[in-house]
C-alpha cells in the first residue's frame, strides 16, 4: 500500500502547488490571461489524474464483477502491480478467483458432456418436456423406439403416435402404462415431474419390454409343456403295461380255450393298435423335451463368416437340387460375435429350411443372408427369402410352441430359435409381406 500512498501524496502536492500558483497569478495584477489559462489546464489534468488514480480499485472491482456476470474468465489483472504490494495481492486474488470460476465451468461442461453421452447411449428412452409441450431432451433410444428422427414439440406425436401423445399429456407421476408402438414393440411408459429454476418439467422413460414379455411367454409354455408331458407319460406308461398284460392273457388263456378265433384276432389287433398309438404318443411327448431343457449357451468369440458358411455348405446340396439361388453378404468380413456356435447354427438351419419351403412355383427363388453391426454394440443377421410370405393371421402365432402351418412339422422350430436368442440376450424378429417374401432377423 506504500507505493499507492506515495502516488497519492505527490499528486496532491502537485495539485496544491498548481493551485497556489494559479492563485498567485490571479492575485497579482495585471493578470496574464494566457498564464492563468495554462495553470487552469494544469490544475484540471492533475485533479483528473488524481481522481483516476484513486478510483483505480473501483474500476478494477467493476471489471471483476462484469467478468463474473458475463462468464468471461479470460481477463487477467496485473497491469498495476507497480502500485504496491496491496494491489499486487489484490490482482492475485482476482486472478485466482477467476481461475477457480474457469475450472468450475470446465468441470461443469465436462460433467454435462459426460451425462449427455450416457443419456444418449443408454437403452432406455428418455423424453423431457415443459408445460407448453416443448421437448427439451430426447435421446437416441427414444428416437429408435418411436421410429422418428427428431421431436421438438410434443404435439408432433399426434400424427405418428396419437395414443402415446394422449398418454404423455395425461401421465401421472409414478404411474406406469403400456404402449404398443406401430412396429409392435411393447413399451412401458413411466413419468415424473421435477421443478427446474421455477419451471415444472416432466421426465418420461420409455422401456422396451418385448424381451421380458417373450421370456415370460416362453417360461409359461415351458411350464405347461412340463405339466402336460408329466401327466401324459404317467397315463401312457400304465396303458402300455396293461396292453402287454392283456396280450399275454389273450395268448395263454383265451385263445386256447375259445372257438371264436375271429374275435381273438380282432382283440389282438385292437391291443396292437392301442399299444402302437400309446408308444407313438410317448415318442411325440419326448420329442418336445428339448423345448423345456435347452442347455445354457457356451459363449465365445466366433467369426460370423464361419458361422454362416458352415450352415450354407450343409444345406447347399438341397438348395441346388431345388434350383434355389443364395447370396451371402457379411460386412465387414471379419465381423465377430460372442455366441454359442452350435446353437446359432441350429437357428440358421431352422430359418433356412423354413425359407426352402416358402417357394411355390417361384420363377427365381432366392435366399439372402446378410450380417452387419449398425452400432458396434449389436450384430444383426438377416435371413430373407422372396417366397409367398406369411399370412397376417399367422404372424401373431408363428412363435407359439406347437403351432405350424405345414402338413408335417412339430411346430417348435421357431419357438426354440427365439428361446436360443433370448438366452444370448438377443432377439428374433420377423417381417413378412404376402407375395413378396419374409425376413427373419437375429439380433445378438
Amino acid at each position: 500500500m506504500r507505493h499507492f500512498s506515495i502516488g497519492i501524496l505527490w499528486r496532491v502536492i502537485l495539485l496544491v502547488t498548481a493551485g497556489l500558483g494559479l492563485g498567485y497569478l490571479i492575485s497579482r495584477p495585471p493578470i496574464n490571461s494566457m498564464l492563468v489559462m495554462i495553470m487552469l489546464v494544469i490544475v484540471f489534468f492533475i485533479a483528473q489524474n488524481l481522481y483516476h488514480y484513486v478510483t483505480t480499485f473501483n474500476r478494477k472491482f467493476v471489471r471483476f464483477l462484469e467478468s463474473v456476470r458475463y462468464s468471461d474468465f479470460t481477463i487477467k489483472f496485473r497491469a498495476d502491480n507497480t502500485m504496491g504490494d496491496t494491489f499486487e495481492e489484490l490482482n492475485q486474488q482476482f486472478n485466482e478467483v477467476l481461475t477457480a470460476f474457469r475450472q468450475a465451468r470446465a468441470e461443469k461442461e465436462a460433467n454435462l458432456q459426460y451425462l449427455n453421452t450416457i443419456v444418449q447411449h443408454i437403452g432406455t428412452g428418455l423424453i423431457t418436456f415443459d408445460a407448453d409441450g416443448k421437448v427439451n431432451l430426447i435421446n437416441n433410444a427414444a428416437l429408435r423406439m418411436l421410429d422418428i428422427y427428431r421431436l421438438r414439440q410434443l404435439s408432433e406425436l399426434q400424427e405418428t403416435h396419437p395414443r402415446l401423445f394422449e398418454l404423455l399429456v395425461n401421465l401421472e407421476t409414478g404411474v406406469r402404462v403400456l404402449y404398443n408402438a406401430p412396429n409392435d414393440q411393447p413399451l412401458a411408459v413411466q413419468g415424473t415431474a421435477i421443478q427446474m429454476r421455477g419451471t415444472w418439467v416432466r421426465v418420461v422413460a420409455l422401456q422396451n419390454i418385448g424381451n421380458e414379455l417373450q421370456q415370460k411367454e416362453v417360461e409359461a409354455w415351458q411350464n405347461l409343456s412340463r405339466v402336460l408331458r408329466h401327466e401324459i407319460m404317467n397315463s401312457m406308461t400304465p396303458i402300455i403295461s396293461l396292453v402287454g398284460t392283456m396280450r399275454l392273457i389273450v395268448n395263454e388263456d383265451i385263445e386256447p380255450t375259445t372257438t371264436d378265433h375271429e374275435a381273438v384276432v380282432d382283440l389282438k389287433e385292437a391291443l396292437s393298435t392301442l399299444e402302437k398309438r400309446s408308444k407313438g404318443m410317448m415318442q411325440f411327448v419326448n420329442a418336445y423335451r428339448n423345448f423345456t431343457t435347452l442347455p445354457k449357451p457356451t459363449l465365445r468369440i466366433i467369426p460370423v463368416k464361419e458361422l454362416v458358411q458352415e450352415v450354407v455348405q450343409l444345406l447347399q446340396p438341397e438348395m441346388q437340387t431345388r434350383g434355389i439361388e443364395w447370396n451371402v453378404d457379411i460386412e465387414p468380413e471379419d465381423l465377430t460375435i460372442r455366441a454359442d456356435m452350435d446353437q446359432l447354427q441350429q437357428v440358421l438351419i431352422n430359418l433356412i429350411k423354413n425359407a426352402l419351403e416358402a417357394f411355390h412355383d417361384s420363377p427365381k427363388p432366392l435366399i439372402e443372408i446378410r450380417a452387419y453391426s449398425p452400432d458396434n454394440l449389436k450384430t444383426i443377421i438377416h435371413v430373407a427369402d422372396n417366397g409367398f410370405g406369411i399370412e397376417p393371421e399367422a404372424m401373431e402365432q408363428i412363435f407359439i410352441p406347437f403351432y405350424t402351418t405345414k402338413k408335417t412339422g412339430s411346430g417348435i422350430g421357431l419357438s426354440l430359435s427365439r428361446q436360443i436368442l433370448q438366452q444370448h440376450n438377443g432377439q428374433l424378429l420377423v417381417q413378412s409381406t404376402v407375395g413378396t417374401g419374409t425376413t427373419f432377423s437375429l439380433v445378438v
